[in-house]
């Protein structure tokens, strides 16, 4: 606000009526042969005693501080659909489907995901550098998978468990879901940084479809800024979902383009 002070400049132009033959100031008397003492209304007016002069002033006032709050964190734990938002591009929407998996039946295909999935640790590219994903990832998917610079390869094998539950998916939702990312954070120092699944590769306004297993952990879901906030995601809203052991997210809509994850 500072710096646009200093840049702002006030231009002012002064403007009133043009002033009449009854003017304040002494107009000039032509002298003219043979005429003395010229009355004064020809010459020059008189102000009347009973008119006193307005004076007008100039107060400052320091303008009102304008008070800018952080939108209040939205917390989303129970069953249901819920519009988080409108735009230009459309509705986002979720999904809730909590204990969508059996807690015993979540066990049994926790443990064998986590050992039968051919996991591995993605190299990425970045302005400083390469660095390694902090978390195990596995890619299902008939075609390539590229984000952060680096691409994983089609891999048309799924896992019999994997098919089993994209299908159940399927049909509960009415989706038709063509790949999976899988991700094993081992530790709470894995972590996976803010994106949108919006590559081109899958297409205008996918639907993701988010499957849980394990240890619950907040999803956070921050709404992307607006072009006058220049990236700032300081006044953003922002949605909590806790996503319990066989809990399954379902994100719609615009939802990929206007929030990142």
């Amino acid at each position: 606000m500072e710096d646009k002070r200093r840049r702002a400049r006030v231009q002012g132009a002064w403007a009133g009526p043009v002033r009449s033959s009854g003017a304040s100031y002494a107009a000039p008397v032509s002298q003219c042969s043979g005429i003395d003492n010229l009355p004064a209304s020809i010459g020059q007016t008189k102000r009347s005693r009973e008119q006193p002069v307005t004076k007008l002033q100039f107060v400052f006032k320091e303008p009102a501080e304008v008070t800018r709050r952080i939108p209040e964190l939205r917390v989303i734990d129970k069953a249901g659909v819920y519009d988080i938002s409108t735009s230009a591009a459309g509705v986002s929407r979720l999904h809730l489907f909590p204990s969508f998996i059996d807690p015993k039946e979540a066990d049994w295909m926790f443990e064998h995901l986590q050992k039968e999935i051919p996991w591995s640790q993605k190299t990425n590219f970045r302005q400083d550098g390469f660095y390694q994903e902090p978390r195990l990832t596995a890619w299902y998917g008939e075609l390539p998978y590229t984000y952060s610079r680096s691409t994983m390869q089609p891999n048309p094998h799924w896992h019999p468990l994997l098919t089993m539950l994209k299908n159940r998916i399927e049909e509960v939702t009415g989706y038709i879901f063509n790949s999976l990312l899988c991700n094993l954070y081992r530790n709470d120092k894995d972590s996976i940084d803010w994106h949108s699944d919006s590559e081109p590769s899958l297409g205008k306004s996918p639907v993701i479809a988010s499957l849980s297993f394990g240890d619950t952990r907040t999803f956070q879901m921050r709404k992307r800024p607006g072009h006058e906030e220049h990236g700032d995601y300081t006044y953003v809203e922002r949605v909590h979902i806790p996503l319990d052991h066989g809990t399954l997210l379902m994100m719609e809509g615009a939802t990929q383009e206007d929030w990142q994850v």
